[in-house]
């Protein structure tokens, strides 16, 4: 198992690099934790399992990926993205990245 830490973050704009669609992070997995089955049928380019793989939330859409790092580049485009679970995740949008939401119980 790597322990090698991801290179994008909770929080941060990314561009799928393959799929040109922007999202969002909303969780980071340090190793692909996903069924053997759902690689098999939906990793079609075998990225690697041992590296991290990102919980996205995607730009005009309802629903949400699951992406290899590999297949992730930053967006610079410092525009929010548009997805109805946004403020599930975060508080705020500055400078270009999502503020995290602290819930309290």
């Amino acid at each position: 198992m790597s322990s090698k830490r991801g290179r994008f973050g909770v929080g941060q704009l990314i561009s799928h690099r393959l799929f040109d669609y922007r999202g969002v992070i909303i969780d980071v997995d340090p190793t692909f934790q996903g069924s053997h089955e759902w690689y098999e049928t939906m990793a079609k380019t075998r990225p690697p399992k041992d590296e991290p793989w990102y919980h996205v939330l995607v730009h005009e859409a309802n629903h949400r990926t699951y992406v290899a790092e590999r297949n992730l580049e930053p967006d610079n485009s410092r525009e929010p993205i548009t997805h109805p679970e946004t403020t599930d995740y975060f508080a705020d949008f500055q400078d270009g990245r999502y503020v995290v939401l602290h819930v309290v119980n």
